[in-house]
């Protein structure tokens, strides 16, 4: 431990993010990241906005790109938040809604960020175990202190039907339910349409899965106009400018290309189901997923021993070294040739 450390640092179990290789000689489906990269139209945008303006602070209202966000997503400018990446918008979140002698609960099996941010801001939370096909029980998720879900869910990939979570947000009328979206696109349906309906419902969501703009570290919040002032009372308490003048650059550029992402999340979707089947046939349980990646378990080769051979193969996948889920791996969905590659070098390992 360190010897200035505060009692905060010392007893934190900090989120372990997935590894990142500085030398590009690696098959990287570990972190969920885009194969296929930005739009043209955001590289050229971003292009001509790195100039002297730099100098200048960026727009601390992030104005431009959320009446953007709220043209493209039909709804009010109020009714947006923007921040640097969902995480951000997910911590300042957490202080927004959390109250510490007020439980929260989240899914047993679930992104891992969520009880690190409890335990950051002091937040008792209880979490509520999945059914035996990893799907998430609305019917358990009940909290009078705030309940958070992503949808679909990480590193699962199974998602849940607008129905359920409207049950959780019934079932929740005095709290704050989080839905965390990041995958949405890749099958999943979203909840934004419910904010209207739902005063009590934040939804949300990140360029870094299918907007390929994990770089960028873009982040959006969607929710009734007073969930938004809570969180950017937080926010400007904390930084008053979260997001840099490329980055909102860039996130415009993307709203207007459409038609570019929709052609790479097809392609993304025929992968994993193709990737899926070809797993299946060598003896992996592999539950549908409605994400960019697939949740895998042998039949006979243990996942630590998988993992560590796919990293011999110079093949990066991620493996959760936690109960219930230590002998599945979490394979993001890359290209048809990277894909392809997993295949052949699985073959030589089984």
């Amino acid at each position: 431990m360190g010897r200035y450390w505060s009692r905060l640092a010392r007893k934190l179990e900090p989120y372990v993010p997935g590894e990142q290789p500085g030398d590009g000689s690696y098959i990287k489906l570990n972190t969920n990241e885009n194969p296929y990269g930005p739009s043209p139209k955001v590289l050229d945008a971003v292009r001509r906005a790195a100039g002297e303006n730099l100098r200048l602070y960026p727009d601390p209202t992030c104005d431009a790109f959320i009446s953007a966000v709220a043209e493209r997503y039909g709804v009010k400018k109020d009714q947006v938040f923007a921040g640097n990446g969902s995480d951000e918008v997910l911590a300042f979140s957490f202080m927004a809604f959390f109250d510490p002698d007020r439980t929260i609960v989240f899914p047993e099996i679930t992104y891992s960020f969520y009880p690190v941010y409890a335990q950051l801001f002091g937040l008792d939370y209880a979490t509520v175990p999945l059914d035996p096909g990893f799907n998430i029980r609305p019917e358990l998720m009940k909290s009078s202190g705030g309940v958070v879900i992503a949808n679909p869910n990480a590193p699962t990939g199974r998602a849940l039907p607008l129905s359920a979570i409207r049950s959780i947000l019934d079932g929740n009328p005095e709290a704050v339910v989080i839905v965390d979206e990041a995958y949405v696109d890749f099958g999943g349906e979203s909840a934004v349409g419910l904010i209207n309906e739902y005063p009590n419902l934040l939804v949300i969501h990140t360029f870094s899965k299918s907007r390929a703009l994990a770089g960028m570290r873009i982040g959006l919040a969607f929710g009734d106009s007073g969930l938004i002032r809570a969180i950017e009372r937080i926010k400007n308490s904390f930084n008053s400018y979260t997001m840099d003048r490329l980055a909102l650059t860039a996130g415009i550029a993307a709203l207007e290309d459409e038609e570019y992402y929709r052609d790479v999340i097809g392609r993304i979707i025929k992968t994993r189901e193709w990737f899926t089947a070809e797993l299946r046939k060598r003896g992996f349980s592999v539950p549908d997923s409605s994400a960019n990646f697939v949740f895998a378990s042998h039949s006979r080769v243990h996942a630590g021993e998988l993992y560590h051979r796919l990293r011999e193969n110079r093949i990066l996948v991620r493996y959760f070294k936690k109960p219930q889920i230590d002998n599945h791996l979490r394979i993001t969905i890359g290209t048809d040739e990277e894909m392809r590659t997993v295949v052949e070098v699985l073959d030589r390992i089984l």
